[in-house]
Parts: C-alpha cells; sequence; structure tokens
C-alpha cells in the first residue's frame, strides 16, 4: 500500500506504528516516537524525524536496534522487507563456497563488534558487500557503530520510498522554493590550538621547494562554520529552536573533536569535524567550514653544533598562511563531500625588477605610462582542490600538497620569469604548480596589485630608487586553471 503525505499527517499513532513501524527492523519504537513529530512538511522531513529519533535514543537502544537485523547472507529468520532486499543483492543464490565465506566474515565481524554486519543492499552485488565487510571489520568500535546507524537508517529512507506515493504537482513547487531558499547560521572566529598533532610527512619532493613537512607541535586554526537543513526553517519563521544546537555548542564540539583528530591536515581536520557534525545531529544536512591556519615559526637556540631549531620555542608567524576548505552533505547515498580545496592566503610578493606592463589600451582615459622594467608588489591568494578528495584529508597517502610548496613555486616563478603583466605571472605559476602535483584537479587564484608609487627614480648614489605606498584603488586578478590547460604543453 501506497500513502500520501496528507494522509501520513492525519493518522494516529496505532496506524502509523502499524504502518511505518517496520521501515526498522523489529523497531517499531522509532516509528512510535516520530509520530509526535507530526505534521510533516514533505517526505524528507519525515525521514529527517525517523533518522533522529534513531540518533537520539540511548545507547542501549541504538546497539538494539542494530542486534535486530539479520546476518547478510545468512539463513536466519528475517522480515519480509529483509527477504526481499537481500533477494534483489543476490544474497539468496549464494554457493556452498560464498555461503562459507559470507559466514565466516558474519562470526568474525560479529565477534568483535556484538552487533551484525548491516548495509544497504539496494543497487549492490554480492562482491560488492564481501568487500565492504571485509573492510569494515577493521575498523574501531564508534566508527564502525556510526556507520551502522547510517546504514539503518538508509534502509529505513529506501523503504519509506517504496511505501510513499510521489505527489509530483505541490511537492515538487515545495522542492523548488527549497532549493532556492538560503537558510543557515554558525560560528566565527573559532580558534583551535593543539599540540603534538600527528607530523605532516611523506610529501612529494619538489625542485623549487625545500619545504619536507611539519612538525605540527603547535597545529592551530581560526574556524568558521555553517550548518544547514530544512529542519531549521521553523527557527526562522515561528522562533522555534527545538533543534537549533547553540553556535557555543558547536564551538565547544569542534574543540573537543581537535582531540581526537588523529591526522595531520588542516583539511583532514575539517572532513573530520563536519562528518562528525552531520552523524551526531540528523537534523543538518549541510556542513561548511573553513580554516585559516595559524603559522608558527620554529626559533634557532644554541645546540651542540651552533645554532640548530628548537623544540620549544616557536614564534607566531604574521606572514602567508594556509588556508583549508571543506563542504560536506548527507546524501542519499550517505556523507559526501560536495566541494573542498587547501590553499595559501596573503602571500605577498615583491619583485625590484624584472616585470613590465606595456601594450594596453590607451585611450583619452588613459594616464599609466608604460613599463618595461618596473618594481612589482602583488598580494596573493590561492587554492586548489584534488582529483581524489582523500589525498587532501589523509597525508600518509603521499599526494597531499603542503601550501608550502605552492608558495614556493610561486616565489620561483617570479623569480625566473619576466612577467609581462600579473594575469601572465598567475597562469605561470598556475602551470607549474599542476605539473609538479598531477594529483591536483584544479587551482585558483586571487591577486591585487600593490605596487609601490616611484617618488624618486635615482637615488644620489648608486642605482636605487625611493618609493611610497601606493594611492588607495588597487587593481586586482581572478583567474582558475585546470589540467586541460596543460594539454599540449
Amino acid at each position: 500500500m501506497e500513502f500520501k503525505l496528507q494522509q501520513v499527517n492525519t493518522m494516529n499513532q496505532v496506524d502509523f506504528v502499524h504502518a511505518f513501524g517496520p521501515l526498522f527492523e523489529h523497531s517499531p519504537w522509532v516509528a512510535e516516537r516520530a509520530w509526535g513529530s507530526l505534521p510533516y512538511a514533505s517526505q524528507q522531513e519525515f525521514m529527517l524525524a525517523l533518522e533522529q529519533e534513531v540518533w537520539l535514543a540511548s545507547r542501549e537502544e541504538r546497539l538494539a536496534l542494530l542486534r535486530a537485523h539479520p546476518d547478510l547472507g545468512t539463513r536466519v529468520q528475517m522480515t519480509n522487507h529483509s527477504v526481499q532486499e537481500q533477494s534483489g543483492a543476490g544474497l539468496n543464490r549464494l554457493s556452498p563456497e560464498e555461503y562459507k565465506q559470507f559466514l565466516a566474515y558474519n562470526k568474525q565481524y560479529t565477534t568483535k563488534f556484538k552487533f551484525p554486519f548491516i548495509m544497504a543492499v539496494k543497487g549492490q552485488t554480492k562482491d560488492t558487500i564481501k568487500e565492504a565487510i571485509r573492510l569494515r571489520i577493521e575498523r574501531d568500535l564508534e566508527t564502525e557503530l556510526g556507520k551502522a546507524l547510517q546504514e539503518v537508517c538508509k534502509i529505513g529512507r529506501f523503504r519509506l520510498e517504496a511505501l510513499m506515493e510521489d505527489e509530483k504537482g505541490e511537492t515538487a513547487m515545495k522542492q523548488a522554493s527549497v532549493s532556492e531558499r538560503t537558510m543557515y547560521y554558525g560560528k566565527g572566529d573559532v580558534w583551535v590550538y593543539r599540540s603534538y598533532a600527528k607530523p605532516l610527512t611523506n610529501l612529494t619532493l619538489i625542485p623549487e621547494s625545500g619545504f619536507t613537512g611539519r612538525d605540527n607541535v603547535l597545529f592551530g586554526m581560526n574556524i568558521k562554520i555553517a550548518v544547514s537543513g530544512e529542519k531549521f526553517f521553523t527557527s526562522f519563521t515561528e522562533g522555534d529552536n527545538t533543534l537549533v544546537v547553540a553556535t557555543d555548542s558547536m564551538k565547544n564540539f569542534l574543540l573537543r573533536k581537535a582531540g581526537d583528530y588523529e591526522g595531520a591536515t588542516a583539511e583532514g581536520f575539517l572532513a573530520f569535524a563536519a562528518r562528525k557534525f552531520l552523524e551526531t545531529y540528523p537534523q543538518m544536512t549541510g556542513v561548511r567550514m573553513t580554516a585559516d591556519q595559524v603559522a608558527f615559526d620554529v626559533l634557532p637556540v644554541p645546540g651542540a653544533n651552533g645554532l640548530e631549531n628548537g623544540e620549544l620555542v616557536y614564534r607566531y608567524s604574521q606572514n602567508e598562511h594556509p588556508t583549508a576548505f571543506v563542504d560536506m552533505v548527507r546524501t542519499d547515498e550517505g556523507i559526501v563531500v560536495a566541494e573542498h580545496s587547501g590553499g595559501i592566503a596573503d602571500l605577498k610578493l615583491i619583485k625590484v625588477k624584472g616585470s613590465s606592463f606595456a601594450g594596453f589600451v590607451r585611450d583619452e582615459y588613459t594616464t599609466l605610462p608604460e613599463s618595461y622594467d618596473r618594481p612589482l608588489f602583488i598580494f596573493l591568494d590561492m587554492s586548489w582542490s584534488y582529483e581524489e578528495v582523500e589525498d587532501a584529508f589523509d597525508s600518509d597517502l603521499g599526494r597531499y600538497v603542503a601550501a608550502e610548496q605552492i608558495r614556493d613555486i610561486a616565489h620561483t616563478v617570479f623569480h625566473e620569469q619576466h612577467s609581462p603583466s600579473i594575469q601572465n605571472l598567475i597562469y605561470r605559476i598556475g602551470q607549474r604548480a599542476l605539473i609538479r602535483f598531477p594529483q591536483l584537479k584544479d587551482i585558483r587564484f586571487e591577486s591585487n596589485n600593490r605596487t609601490w608609487e616611484t617618488i624618486l627614480e635615482q637615488a644620489s648614489v648608486g642605482e636605487g630608487k625611493v618609493f611610497t605606498e601606493p594611492r588607495p584603488p588597487y587593481g586586482f586578478q581572478g583567474f582558475s586553471m585546470t589540467k586541460r590547460d596543460l594539454e599540449g604543453l
């Protein structure tokens, strides 16, 4: 039987639990509690209400929910839903050898975690399921507990879709209005300092840079977080804060998670924390985070062989700093990374000669003289993303690109090239970066021309000149490029 949303919203609790209790294996309490959230504005809101009850349940209740599921590929008592789902994945047609292997994997998994392996098998095959259980056996308990509950919610979502009538018309109009709406809130200037984080090592070395890694004895970030979700709509329209997570709680959440993070990159921490937000708060469907990394310079101290880098005293750097960005969303396929980038901001480069700017349009509005050997002072922000997003998060893969390496490429290209324009300069920097690091998908630039104003063309002695700060208006350039721009090189 298929239900319309209007029909669902008028159900008494008994009928509601009878209809939707089976969405969660032998656990009608999920539907029973979700009934109290009626009415629902959409099927998505309906599903989020069910998922919320799963995540808000006690640890014992969640474990009981997991243990109510059958082992995949084994001949135990299953609900009609589970029978159909496992049959669709071919688990009812296992050979004796396959059945024996599934049985062994399930036993190993259940022995370790004390609940059965759970996976939403819609669209899966027996081979992909077998590979998933093999990999997930290696996880720790808390990680796998979260993953198993995600799969339970995904199964519930598939089952609900099968029960609900597709109401196109008004529902489509509501979805369109939702997609056009801007709605988020969050916390800025969350300063996070972690000592003795995992060192950043295993980098690809390049001739333009002597950077080999960071000890991460001090790992600092200034983070801005924004969360979104249709569940927050009534907090705007009605002042209903029932599902609103206070931004102070967000700050404390980030600070606590910094102690749990085992990686070495700012991008990795943002992805780690964003996923934890979505796993903890089902009313959130998106989390966007940016971070300005706090750079610390190690200070030299006397040692056995003269001055050596110390291990205790650092200086807060006022120079350029690495940046990171992660946008993570909840989808029908689970929690995924929608966008990501690493970067470097506030890089300031000056070249005393070897730059020019000539041949530009000259008309009645032109007062700028052509220059063939000028000093050039630029402010430069750069960001980049990876072909494989995990390369940004896990430095152990050996394909992480450090901001210091991109910085040094910019230094080198600026030194080597006689640049006819800033536009050409940033193109050549991007070209070099994409050649050195083929794991990058693209690179983006925002540059400002802050070249000093010349006061004296010739000092009294030597070849020096005298300059002052430029007048307030400044020129700027924006540019992005991908590996397609390297074709033919």
